[in-house]
């Protein structure tokens, strides 16, 4: 399942987003004022501003209210911060590294640190969405049994399966991992949906879809943030790199990090 080679960096990868998410006991202060002092710290990297009301968890008591989600967004449109009363996360489109990605989250997780001052974490996670295009990669007619391991496969695997009849064919599990870590993977094949200029689209190539949702739970201390994060980010790629075959490693255009 783990791949122990080297991390590279994977110039055609195939993510399509990449969210770290961190949840701390509910903080009633964000839902209560506008967080004008976390927004004018972030401001000139995330100056798109807006907000939505998110739909309180069912519950029996009245004080479920609904909860406000303020997102920042870069101007680009490829980067995205969020926070509620119990989370902040950072998303992005565009994942080039995790070296990158980490020096995007450090100024808005240390504003939220310092203004709001949470107990502890009670969930961190990581997660990494992979849609393999074929098409996009020069691998048009290999089939995915080619490219991925057998365990990620399911009845593709089996080479009497041809690959265009397997309709329903996705691979889930959760795993607990080495590092205190966890994992939820879904693995297999699926068709997106495209935004075009009248709405929304499938596109008609079938990809093969990774999600890794890595996270770890318990209270976790603050300042401990940083380190989790980084060995979810070292289970993520061993993972990766374990699951797909050399031809995929191969297209994906590896190269060391410098």
């Amino acid at each position: 399942m783990f791949s122990n080679e080297e991390r590279c960096l994977l110039k055609n990868n195939q993510l399509a987003e990449v969210i770290c998410q961190l949840r701390f006991p509910e903080i009633l202060k964000i839902g209560a004022e506008h967080p004008v002092r976390f927004q004018e710290q972030i401001r000139d990297e995330y100056p798109q501003f807006s907000k939505r009301m998110e739909a309180p968890t069912p519950s029996p008591s009245p004080a479920n209210d609904q909860k406000i989600n303020y997102q920042f967004t870069s101007a680009d449109g490829l980067w995205r911060v969020n926070l509620t009363g119990n989370f902040i996360s950072l998303a992005c489109n565009r994942y080039t590294c995790w070296e990158d990605f980490a020096k995007r989250l450090d100024k808005p997780l240390a504003a939220f640190i310092q203004i709001y001052q949470p107990a502890y974490f009670q969930r961190i996670g990581l997660r990494y969405l992979n849609f393999i295009s074929r098409k996009n990669l020069a691998l048009e007619g290999i089939p995915f049994r080619d490219l991925f391991q057998n365990m990620y496969l399911g009845p593709m695997a089996d080479e009497e399966v041809p690959e265009n009849t397997a309709l329903r064919c996705g691979v889930d599990a959760e795993l607990a991992i080495r590092g205190g870590c966890k994992v939820k993977i879904h693995a297999g094949p699926g068709m997106i949906m495209r935004k075009t200029p009248n709405g929304t689209q499938q596109d008609k190539e079938v990809r093969f879809i990774f999600d890794q949702d890595l996270y770890m739970g318990g209270n976790i201390p603050v300042n401990y943030s940083a380190g989790a994060l980084q060995t979810l980010h070292a289970q993520a790629y061993s993972i990766f790199r374990g699951a797909i075959t050399d031809t995929l490693f191969d297209a994906l255009d590896p190269v060391p990090i410098p």
